[in-house]
């Protein structure tokens, strides 16, 4: 299962708010709904909010083994 529970404290860190992702990198509110349900999203979202961020994958995304 993949969860992303590091994203919103990366996210904190660095000063980059869910209303800053929609309006200013235009993200769907579907999609920021996808992330705080821990829901499939592309990994192309995943390299777009590792860009945003300037971070690594691992402060955004946890797998944990089922």
């Amino acid at each position: 299962m993949i969860k992303y529970d590091r994203l919103w404290d990366t996210m904190k860190q660095k000063g980059v708010t869910k209303y800053k992702l929609t309006h200013e990198y235009n993200f769907s509110k579907a999609l920021i709904h996808k992330l705080m349900h821990n829901q499939i999203v592309s990994l192309y979202t995943i390299d777009r909010l590792c860009n945003i961020l300037d971070c690594d994958i691992e402060d955004i995304v946890t797998q944990y083994r089922d």
